[in-house]
């Protein structure tokens, strides 16, 4: 795609922070990496990159060793060429292999408190019944089986078991519409439908075999459907199309080999929101997936043998396959999954939990945090919080604020943050901060993780220089990419690999720093363009929430015969206190200058947010236009929500 020269390739830095925080000396000679390894260790991957990513993955399990590490013709990857290897065999006979089948690989506790177990051994019996029964229901290698399940150990156990057998799994969340699932079980032409009777959420039943049955009538190509109970198993059941999973398993022997794949066979087609158009299938292969899985969990939050490592990731996200099932088990890692909202009976149930099972490691969402920010120190001050080391951060850029109470109130000042930037298209995470090795900056993802060459450029492909904003761009290959979008190679070459030639550039905007690390500045559709200055929505949100009296916020643009685009801002007070319009313009002036100046604020009860946390910017810019409001809405959390900010006047 060729674009115009234009001056708006470059997004203003408008947001100064300087408060850096190093690791202690403590966690730095615990540590799997320091500095000095992390800079031998890139430069190598870079340098000789066949070498670096050979060891890697040499510590793997392969059936047959590759030929060739990488072929690469662009925009398309083939990695561990000739290789054969099976994931479910690396995250399970592998670590049983190892003697570790007595270890707990799953923990794994309800939102109504039930609690189960499993070891490796188990979890290993358990995917092997699992893979036997999807066989005997008609699944071959290379079919399709989509998940719409709550967060439950059968999630994992139905990915792995799909992985175990070569099948493809597409994962979609359980809070998603009736055509949202519909959709994707088509694009993906699913044989086989694994769901539930029902999910719980904050008290109450979600009836996702009712859905499943909704969006089956609109899905002809689905065979088969596999019903896990969850609650009290009396959904309706289609003779000769329905099987229960404890049916299903309690038939099958847990006697199965593993199937050798292909290292670039497929192994999970995961669908990005879709919130306009149809949504993309990213495609994931099997090696250079588990490869990259693998490297980062183990690095990046510095595991050892003896943590319990909690993503609070649901497995319809790309956060939950490779940093709660994949990356984890592949690593001989100790889990926990839990079922439930963080604020279910109330907004102490996260801390409760870390206090309950000792939790060592958590990676979490800066949308939660902020949440959590909002109820104030007094419930995370009632639990205690000792057993954790390490904090990390996902989904969006943190703003410096919600990560220096992060450190502080959760972290009691001594667990290093890593917050990493990546996406559903990257499989793995590409910046962070190695915890052991460098300091922590709030708001800034960090430096590159192995291999990954970033640079910051404009639309015509020229780097730009330290802290100087413009489009994050990848320079090169790595394992854990995306393959493709399932079904359409050419919206794939167009949307990742046609905005700026010879790079990959999926709609990020950031900056780099003399120091080298990154700050993510927002998504490039989001930056506003004010008086002819692009402004990041980013480090707007993070000016009006480092205000005392605000919790959480939200900026878009709306058009402006004078400015071009003018600031609107949706803030969520902190409990207890009262939000001052001209106080608050006044700080953001003092912050980032009046350019960044909100026009209109509206004092909101909440935002407009899916289960996972993601803010809906685009029901809010079509409130600030006053429009009346398009689009699907079921996967909110809160569907008033968009009712009481109608509601409200701005001020």
């Amino acid at each position: 795609m060729t674009q115009t020269p234009t001056a708006t390739d470059h997004i203003d830095a408008v947001l100064h922070e300087t408060r850096v925080l190093a690791p202690s000396a403590e966690f730095q000679a615990r540590a799997r990496i320091g500095r000095a390894e992390y800079e031998r260790r890139y430069r190598q991957s870079l340098d000789d990159p066949d070498t670096f990513w050979s060891e890697v993955a040499g510590e793997l399990h392969w059936f047959t060793p590759w030929t060739r590490v990488l072929d690469w013709q662009p925009p398309h990857a083939r990695w561990f060429v000739g290789g054969q290897t099976n994931v479910a065999y690396n995250a399970l006979d592998r670590q049983v292999a190892r003697g570790l089948g007595d270890k707990l690989a799953i923990l794994w506790e309800g939102e109504d408190g039930e609690v189960r177990r499993y070891t490796y051994a188990e979890l290993l019996r358990e995917v092997k019944r699992a893979a036997n029964a999807l066989k005997a229901l008609g699944v071959q290698k290379g079919d399709r089986v989509t998940l719409y399940l709550p967060l439950v150990p059968e999630a994992a156990i139905a990915m792995l078991a799909c992985a175990r057998i070569g099948a493809v799994h597409s994962v979609v969340f359980g809070g998603f519409s009736v055509s949202a699932l519909a959709d994707r079980l088509n694009d993906a032409q699913s044989k086989l439908l694994i769901t539930a009777d029902a999910g719980q959420r904050r008290g109450a039943l979600v009836n996702l075999k009712q859905g499943a049955d909704e969006a089956a009538r609109l899905t002809p190509g689905l065979e088969r459907m596999l019903v896990v109970c969850r609650a009290n198993c009396d959904a309706p059941m289609q003779e000769g199309r329905d099987v229960f999973w404890h049916d299903a398993l309690a038939a099958a022997s847990d006697e199965h080999e593993a199937e050798p794949l292909d290292s670039e066979h497929p192994l999970f087609v995961l669908y990005t929101s879709g919130s306009t158009g149809k949504p993309k299938g990213v495609l994931h292969t099997t090696g250079g997936y588990m490869v990259g899985t693998s490297l980062t969990t183990q690095t990046v939050f510095d595991l050892q043998d003896d943590d319990l490592y909690w993503c609070t990731a649901d497995v319809g996200w790309i956060t939950g396959h490779s940093y709660s099932v994949y990356g984890p088990l592949l690593c001989g890692a100790s889990v926990l999954m839990y079922e439930g909202a963080p604020n279910h009976p109330d907004w102490g149930r996260f801390w409760q939990l870390v206090e309950k099972h000792r939790v060592t490691i958590l990676y979490t969402a800066p949308t939660a945090i902020r949440s959590f920010m909002r109820q104030g120190d007094d419930l995370p001050a009632r639990h205690d919080l000792s057993s954790l080391r390490l904090l990390g951060s996902v989904g969006e850029p943190i703003n410096p604020e919600a990560w220096m109470w992060y450190w502080r109130v959760i972290g009691g000042e001594r667990c290093p943050v890593v917050d990493t930037w990546w996406q559903t298209e990257t499989g793995s995470i590409m910046l962070t901060t190695l915890p052991g090795a460098f300091p922590g900056k709030p708001g800034s993802a960090g430096l590159p993780m192995f291999g990954v060459e970033p640079a910051i450029m404009t639309h015509q492909g020229e780097e730009l220089g330290p802290d100087d904003g413009g489009l994050l761009v990848i320079k090169r290959p790595w394992p854990s990419m995306l393959r493709t979008v399932y079904g359409d190679d050419e919206r794939y070459r167009k949307t990742y690999w046609g905005e700026i030639e010879g790079v990959y550039f999926a709609g990020d905007g950031a900056r780099r720093d003399r120091d080298g690390y990154y700050t993510v500045m927002g998504r490039v559709d989001d930056v506003l363009n004010v008086s002819g200055h692009r402004l990041g929505t980013m480090e707007i949100e993070s000016a009006l929430v480092s205000h005392p009296s605000v919790a959480e916020a939200a900026v878009v643009g709306r058009a402006d015969d004078v400015k071009g685009e003018c600031v609107v801002a949706f803030v969520l007070p902190q409990s207890g206190l009262t939000v001052d319009p001209k106080a608050l313009r006044a700080h953001v002036t003092r912050e980032i200058g009046a350019l960044a100046r909100p026009d209109a604020i509206y004092i909101a009860d909440a935002l407009p947010k899916t289960r996972s946390g993601k803010i809906m910017r685009r029901f809010l810019r079509q409130l600030a236009a006053g429009r009346a409001i398009e689009g699907d809405t079921s996967t909110l959390e809160d569907p008033g929500v968009l009712d009481r900010l109608a509601a409200t006047a701005p001020v």
